[in-house]
């Protein structure tokens, strides 16, 4: 009985989350605060009965501000890109930033799904291996709630200058940021496959 009736609680709680998770997620659609790189996927998982998406990033290029110790300077982000950016776009960023060190990185996809049972968390590993994740696994399991975390793989991090000197020449960022651009859009395509897997196996 006792057992009968914490499975109560822990399916009343999880439908609670799950309700909350969603009405964040369509929020932030609405106020267009979320990637749109990543909605479909993000839908495609809160239609399924047992499933929710925590957070996530679609994957973005950005110019980043560290400070003399090598943190996060106040305002970090000079500029955020999630899309392919053209090169004189990306000059002009770079020559106007100010700061101890700024850097050139790539950030693959980030995503948190949550379920309800470590056989639904099973079969969320399962799309991550039939999309080709290979970063990932279950982050937390509790309550009869568990997070599964898949990170991408295309990722990008070198510093381009320092106290307003260029660190490298713009051939070399020329072709490092087409390189950017290049991973980026892989990226955005383990997105799609990720798409299809989950639709596939949560159908």
């Amino acid at each position: 009985m006792l057992r009968s009736k914490k499975q109560g609680k822990e399916i009343a709680r999880f439908k609670m989350t799950k309700e909350r998770h969603g009405k964040t997620m369509l929020k932030a659609i609405a106020d267009g605060k979320a990637d749109k790189q990543v909605i479909p996927l993000l839908k495609s998982i809160a239609s399924a009965k047992d499933f929710f998406t925590s957070s996530s990033c679609s994957g973005r290029i950005i110019l980043l501000k560290l400070d003399a110790k090598g943190s996060k300077a106040e305002s970090a982000f000079i500029e955020r890109w999630h899309k392919q950016v053209k090169f004189g776009e990306f000059m002009k960023a770079v020559r106007n930033a100010k700061g101890n060190e700024i850097w050139l990185k790539l950030d693959p996809f980030i995503l948190h799904v949550g379920t309800n049972s470590l056989e639904n968390a099973r079969r969320i590993l399962k799309v991550m291996q039939g999309a080709g994740v290979k970063r990932g696994g279950i982050a937390s399991a509790k309550g009869g709630k568990f997070i599964v975390e898949m990170i991408g793989t295309q990722a990008i991090s070198l510093p381009v200058k320092s106290r307003g000197k260029m660190l490298v020449e713009s051939g070399y960022l020329k072709w490092l940021l087409a390189k950017a651009n290049k991973k980026l859009s892989a990226n955005y395509a383990h997105l799609k496959r990720l798409q299809n897997e989950f639709e596939r196996e949560l159908e």
